[in-house]
């Protein structure tokens, strides 16, 4: 007498068959996949597909990670390597530092709280324009080993933006200053203006870890 043993599925491929967009091996053919794949893939795409609601630049860096991960902890490390933020320094806010954006006309304050996680590598500076207890716009950053992704030493930085609904509308007018463009207003110009900014922090580290100079931030006046 033989006995027979029904070895259930590991997943309910059926079940998850029935969830609109969701296509997998199991129950969604191959051609069709491939033909999808062929939908989307394109020789030029518009800005707007690719950097509407989100804005991620990458970057390899030859510093090791831990050296990168030190630095941009630091929230003065943002007046190195940014085009325009300066002159942070404690507020009346808890681990909050304000400084000014000089892209805002020359004279918008602007605040930042920076959350760090030296397990998980990231680096995140929660910001805002003209006031600092609603910290709105979001600059997330990851730093991942070189060796792990491209064999190889060093570093790299991945840096996202979400298009947050404030992008849109000022949701504190009364705190801007008058006649000043709105941070929103610059969103098309996010990537290049971010990706300009990487290429600034991967010149300033590099270039100390190359020459052994101390990695900073070297910021007159403010000890590290």
């Amino acid at each position: 007498m033989s006995l027979e043993t029904t070895i259930p599925e590991r997943t309910d491929h059926q079940f998850l068959s029935t969830i609109p967009g969701v296509r997998r091996f199991e129950t969604y053919p191959l051609d069709n996949f491939h033909a999808d794949m062929m939908e989307t893939t394109h020789a030029v795409y518009p800005h707007n597909d690719v950097y509407g609601q989100y804005c991620t630049v990458e970057e390899y860096i030859d510093c090791p990670p831990e050296v990168v991960f030190e630095y941009m902890k630091e929230t003065i490390s943002l007046e190195e390597w940014t085009f325009s933020v300066r002159d942070f320094k404690p507020c009346h806010l808890p681990e909050v530092h304000e400084g000014v954006d000089k892209v805002g006309s020359g004279h918008t304050k602007i605040y930042c709280k920076t959350i760090s996680n030296k397990d998980a590598m990231t680096v995140d500076y929660h910001c805002a324009w003209d006031q600092g207890e609603d910290l709105w716009m979001i600059y997330l950053n990851r730093i991942i080993p070189a060796e792990l992704v491209l064999k190889k030493p060093g570093s790299v930085v991945l840096w996202t933006n979400c298009r947050h609904p404030y992008y849109l509308n000022n949701p504190y007018p009364e705190k801007a200053p008058a006649n000043r463009l709105w941070v929103g207003d610059l969103w098309d110009w996010f990537y290049a203006g971010h990706a300009a900014e990487m290429q600034n922090l991967k010149a300033i580290l590099e270039f100390r870890y190359k020459n052994k100079l101390p990695m900073g931030p070297n910021i007159l006046g403010v000890r590290q």
